[in-house]
């Protein structure tokens, strides 16, 4: 397997003039075009609009080379290619969430006339954005398929899926198209996509990162974060991210704050200075699932595999590794899915549009709609009650360690085999093998903390049919606003970033 420069490389050539951003770009580009018809990433590219812009940063980084100027100071990711996932707007790019509802009367997907704070960060920051990337209807699930593109697919396995719903993003990422993207969560989008495809993916804390936050929705889900090769690409995405223009965090409490930048700390951590000081972590390992005795959850032979690497890497650095006994009591799964399929209720459909949807996001708005705003505000308070006994248990421990997905990477379709996605009838089943196979991502997006996956493993699946190894990794769940702690160690867990045969 070809090396692909990581994003801090890639920044770093950009501003020695050792190659241009716009032959970085048209490489991004030719890339796509080699690609997307088998692997399915993006769903809609901008290659003049991408290639004007690569020119523009070309001038702005010859002036300040020119000038002999400080290059620091040039906008942190001047000329280097990205995209966003179909689910944020771009000026100038359709904008479709997966969804034949989002056409407009002539039957056309509507080209976004702003863009959104997510975007802005990103132009602001210097980045060429080269177009959208494929997402499930709705960016409901943790698959990356819908009625209007071909499914995206993981690059180390293309009969299996990437996850989802930033699935176009990581398959991008892990295919070399592009050096590092940023993914949006709300139960587990940014950190399912990298575990599936080998890549760090980073889930902030709740209202660390400005643009896009967990605050605007009613279950305070979902917030933008990394999906990178290393940790210390992540961190310079989360400096990028955490200076979105005209946008403040929220203030919570906090620990393990960094003084200094996300970066900085990574690389100090790397040179030999850990942030958490002078000490050994204290790291509790848990395959407890709040979905448990609603669904069967079992961990497969591969992730636990990867869960004991990561155990045994932890302790070769010197941290003070033990079982966590966690435990989370019934109800979890019901207040979680109200929660979950809330906003497809709000969703403003015309009468008789309900039939555009795949089968999924039809019963899941039938049953937002068929709610009571007594039994929304009932499960908004047991997930409020989930989330301060989750933390108190946590409390003893430094981290939190899981495995990152219950399963290797599942095949383009078996979430809902056996029904047709516009089917009704098998929504019931998606939705349970959906939580089967990522029954450690949701709770965390619920109690507000940030976590981060690490590839550990690269394995042959004992059943299936993959051509070969795939990889397999670890979630480590950190205390409030740790995010620092959860990059600068993933940094030194020195996670596998290609086969071993490779």
């Amino acid at each position: 397997m070809a090396h692909y420069p990581t994003l801090t490389e890639t920044v770093l050539a950009l501003r020695n003039g050792q190659v241009s951003s716009e032959d970085t770009v048209r490489s991004s580009l030719e890339r796509i075009d080699e690609l997307n018809e088998s692997l399915g990433m993006f769903i809609h590219v901008n290659s003049e609009g991408a290639l004007e812009r690569a020119r523009e940063a070309d001038e702005q980084l010859a002036a300040a080379a020119s000038a002999s100027s400080d290059r620091s100071e040039l906008p942190t990711l001047l000329g280097v290619p990205t995209a966003l996932k179909d689910g944020h707007d771009v000026a100038g790019m359709p904008t479709t969430f997966g969804s034949l509802i989002s056409r407009d009367d002539d039957g056309e997907f509507p080209i976004a006339t702003d863009s959104e704070p997510l975007a802005q960060t990103l132009e602001a920051a210097g980045a060429v954005l080269l177009g959208k990337t494929q997402v499930p209807e709705l960016l409901l699930n943790c698959y990356s398929e819908n009625r209007i593109f071909p499914p995206a697919r993981n690059p180390h396995s293309p009969r299996h899926s990437p996850g989802g719903s930033s699935g176009g993003q990581a398959a991008a990422v892990a295919s070399g198209v592009l050096s590092g993207a940023i993914g949006s969560d709300g139960g587990g989008s940014i950190r399912i996509p990298a575990a599936a495809c080998g890549l760090i993916g980073l889930k902030p804390n709740r209202g660390r990162v400005p643009s896009n936050d967990a605050l605007s929705n009613v279950g305070q889900l979902g917030v933008n974060g990394p999906i990178t090769r290393t940790a210390l690409d992540a961190a310079l995405l989360m400096d990028v991210l955490c200076s979105t223009p005209g946008h403040t965090a929220i203030h919570r409490p906090v620990t393990a704050v960094p003084e200094r930048s996300f970066t900085s700390v990574v690389s100090r951590a790397l040179a030999g200075d850990d942030p958490w000081g002078d000490r050994p972590l204290r790291i509790g390992v848990s395959t407890a699932s709040p979905f448990e005795g609603t669904y069967d959850i079992k961990v497969s032979p591969e992730a636990q595999l990867a869960l004991a690497e990561g155990v045994r890497q932890l302790r070769a650095l010197g941290h003070h590794v033990e079982d966590a006994d966690t435990s989370y009591a019934p109800g979890y799964a019901d207040s979680f899915f109200k929660l979950w399929t809330t906003a497809v209720g709000q969703v403003p459909l015309a009468e008789g549009q309900d039939s555009q949807l795949t089968g999924l996001a039809r019963h899941f708005r039938a049953a937002a709609l068929d709610r009571s705003a007594v039994d929304l505000a009932d499960a908004v308070s047991a997930i409020r009650v989930f989330e301060a006994d989750t933390i108190a248990q946590y409390a003893p421990y430094d981290m939190i360690l899981t495995p990152a997905l219950a399963m290797p990477p599942r095949p383009i379709g078996w979430f809902f085999e056996g029904y047709d996605m516009t089917d009704p009838e098998g929504a019931e089943f998606d939705y349970m093998r959906q939580c089967q196979y990522t029954p450690y991502t949701s709770f965390v997006n619920v109690v507000g903390l940030p976590a981060i996956t690490v590839p550990t493993v690269w394995t042959q699946p004992e059943s299936g049919d993959y051509p070969g190894e795939v990889p397999m990794g670890v979630q480590l769940v950190g205390a409030a606003s740790s995010e620092a702690w959860l990059l600068a160690l993933a940094a030194q867990l020195n996670p596998p970033t290609d086969p071993p045969s490779a």
